[in-house]
């Protein structure tokens, strides 16, 4: 039986995987969804998150896993963690999964990507930043019409109200991946092809600049935790190592 370490995106807390975890555990795996340092702080606090920082956490959550193999993913923002643990403690990580998230080369950042990507006014008008400027949340209307927008309707008005604030840092930060660490790690991405925050096409464009993912395809949205829980689950499964 694996362990799957499940990292959330921004503005989510691990309680976005409830419905997963229950599938795998139901398998007798075991599975550990946090939520990162940080979420939810005011500017001071999240001023104190770094990229590194995350990776750290998660790379301890992988070390001190209950059994092994052990499996480690992470959700759109959640990309740039998992990377950066996987760089950190590749001995302790044994796959990697990318659930419609950024699986970016060494030395890229979210910031910078972003701006090789298409326009997505729907997604930008959602977000402020907050006060002190370290950080953001998620104050536009009908954020789910962007996240979620193939999701059971009560799920999504759910996870709607449990958003916080974001630490800004990690997004500004490029990745540090090298070959013989984070690329030696069999990876797969899960790309999701309704996605409006993370779109299809930037999602191949990222599959395209770090090659070698086994890729596997969902007719989800942004968030296939909640549209298309079996069907991620199954993605996540297939990532155990034979």
């Amino acid at each position: 039986m694996a362990t799957f370490i499940l990292i959330h995106g921004s503005w989510h807390g691990g309680w976005c995987f409830d419905d997963v975890k229950a599938l795998l555990e139901a398998q007798g795996h075991a599975v550990i969804a946090p939520d990162l340092p940080g979420m939810g702080g005011g500017d001071d606090e999240m001023a104190q998150i770094t990229l590194q920082g995350w990776g750290n956490f998660a790379a301890d959550l992988c070390r001190s896993a209950p059994q092994k193999p052990v499996i480690l993913a992470g959700h759109s923002r959640g990309g740039l963690v998992v990377s950066q643990a996987a760089e950190t403690a590749p001995e302790a990580i044994d796959a990697i999964v990318y659930i419609c998230a950024m699986m970016l080369p060494n030395g890229a950042s979210r910031a910078q990507f972003k701006t090789m990507e298409e326009p997505n006014p729907a997604f930008d008008a959602l977000i402020s930043k907050t006060p002190g400027g370290h950080g953001s949340v998620i104050t536009g209307a009908n954020p789910e019409a962007v996240f979620a927008q193939l999701s059971p309707p009560d799920k999504v008005a759910a996870a709607m109200a449990r958003l916080v604030s974001e630490p800004h840092g990690p997004r500004a930060t490029p990745v540090h991946v090298t070959p013989e660490r984070w690329g030696k790690i069999p990876r797969t991405y899960v790309e999701c092809t309704e996605d409006r925050t993370i779109p299809i096409n930037s999602q191949r464009r990222m599959i395209a600049m770090s090659p070698g993912a086994k890729v596997v395809t969902l007719d989800a949205d942004h968030s296939p935790f909640l549209s298309r829980q079996k069907e991620l689950a199954i993605a996540l499964l297939g990532a155990i190592p034979d």
